[in-house]
């Protein structure tokens, strides 16, 4: 194993490393990532997976809603615009035969310990439909009494007897769709919120003893600028989140046609997208919260902020995540399950995935088993995601491997580390400051699947 040391540098990469390193990556929220994804697993593949499931160990579950009152033009998540709720009411009573349909293929009624609710827009279920899913979930599996419900919600048709209505079910955390609130800067993506709506949202949260609400932000958005960013943090920061989330715009009109309504003219360029990110980030490091991986940020009493100082912090298709469920059971289109055997997906397209629940079948549509190789390489990118570190020795000898095995990946990092973004110190690799930013290339360096020529990831920053 190399030694190879390198100087931190400043907290931000410059704009000559910007250029050089902002290609395109994964985003590590699995491993191998979905790219990787194929219809060789399929639904019989997914009820083997599932029968061999420990009926002790707690599981988590993610319930996907793809539905939205408006449609957000910078959006990448598969959903889609409707104004009427007909749509909604028939894809719950299949969603409810879907739940039937997993719990017939388990070995047993598994206990749960997490239930994620995510879009789409899950606040736009009728108060009934929430109880109809939460009564058919605990038919199926045994939810435990602390069972943690988290619910992705935008604001706009956020109302406080539907907060109230979810707090009775359980949810105890709630996520903020906000973006950004400088008027030209919604303009241009379609939405329409004030912060006076926000505040209301965020007080009936707390009426209803919600108590872990995060806000989700954006920066390179059209016509977003580092002081509208600022002047945003400005306005939310009284409010106190106790997580805060900021992502990047990925711009991607081949995948996501509705994004071909962004005028590209409008979008900052890399060098903007760091000011707007790291200025940021410094605002909030100032306010007292804990930057998080690449994108989160919690109160220091926070349990993700206690779990990246422990150094058991998870990444999932939810993000950075403190579940620690090896098992994660996805259900509705295109939701995604984690097993300890692989990954599977629903069919995404939601006229695919109705006609197999109607069928009988469970919707997978896609996946990819997982071996020991990927496993191994899965923990070491997990570290360098959330910790921004990795004992390549400890991880090693966890999976029965060599150090020597790494060699190569390791030698991959010499351009990172002479440009002072990581540095390698015996068996540990560890991204610098510098670097940060950039962990998702850092990280394909040990990604057996990786290729640098691929259009099928969204920019590093």
């Amino acid at each position: 194993m190399p030694l190879a040391l390198a100087a931190t540098a400043g907290v931000r990469p410059t704009a000559e490393l910007i250029a050089r390193y902002d290609g395109r990556a994964p985003r590590y929220t699995s491993y191998p990532p979905a790219t990787q994804f194929s219809a060789q697993v399929d639904a019989e593949t997914y009820a083997l997976w599932l029968r061999d499931l420990p009926v002790e160990q707690a599981v988590s579950l993610y319930v996907h809603i793809p539905f939205c009152a408006r449609l957000c033009w910078y959006c990448g998540c598969n959903t889609r615009a409707v104004n009427r709720h007909e749509p909604v009411g028939d894809y719950v009573r299949l969603l409810l035969n879907e739940i039937a349909l997993l719990g017939a293929a388990l070995p047993g009624r598994l206990p749960v310990g997490a239930i994620h609710f995510g879009g789409g827009t899950p606040n736009m279920l009728s108060t009934g439909e929430i109880d109809a899913i939460f009564d058919r979930l605990g038919e199926v599996f045994a939810l435990t009494a602390d069972v943690d419900v988290a619910v992705e919600m935008d604001p706009a048709v956020l109302t406080r007897d539907w907060v109230r209505a979810a707090a009775r079910r359980g949810m105890n955390r709630a996520s903020l769709g906000v973006q950004n609130l400088t008027p030209e800067v919604q303009a241009a993506v379609n939405r329409r919120d004030t912060f006076e709506h926000i505040a209301d949202c965020v007080a009936w949260l707390r009426e209803a003893r919600i108590g872990s609400i995060n806000i989700d932000l954006m920066y390179g958005l059209p016509h977003q600028t580092t002081a509208n960013t600022l002047s945003t943090l400005d306005q939310l920061l009284p409010l106190r989140p106790e997580r805060l989330a900021l992502f990047g715009y990925a711009h991607v009109p081949w995948m996501k046609s509705h994004q071909q309504l962004i005028d590209e003219a409008a979008l900052p360029d890399a060098q903007a997208r760091l000011d707007q990110s790291e200025t940021a980030a410094e605002r909030l490091a100032a306010e007292g919260y804990v930057r998080i991986g690449l994108d989160h940020f919690a109160l220091p009493e926070d349990p993700m902020a206690k779990a990246q100082a422990a150094g058991t912090l998870r990444r999932n298709f939810q993000g950075y995540t403190t579940d620690p469920a090896v098992t994660l059971l996805g259900m509705g289109a295109s939701a995604i399950g984690c097993l300890p055997q692989g990954f599977v997906q629903n069919a995404a397209h939601e006229l695919t995935w109705r006609a197999a629940v109607k069928e009988g079948r469970l919707p997978i549509a896609r996946g990819v088993a997982v071996d020991a190789e990927d496993r191994f390489r899965a923990e070491i990118i997990e570290r360098l995601m959330c910790d921004f570190h990795v004992d390549l020795a400890a991880v090693c000898a966890r999976h029965g491997r060599a150090l020597s095995d790494l060699a190569e990946d390791v030698s991959r990092l010499a351009p990172f580390i002479a440009d002072g973004l990581a540095q390698v110190r015996g068996a540990r690799v560890e991204v610098l400051p510098a670097g940060q930013l950039l962990a998702r290339s850092i990280a394909a360096v040990f990604d057996a699947y990786f290729s640098a020529e691929s259009q099928r990831h969204a920019r590093a920053i």
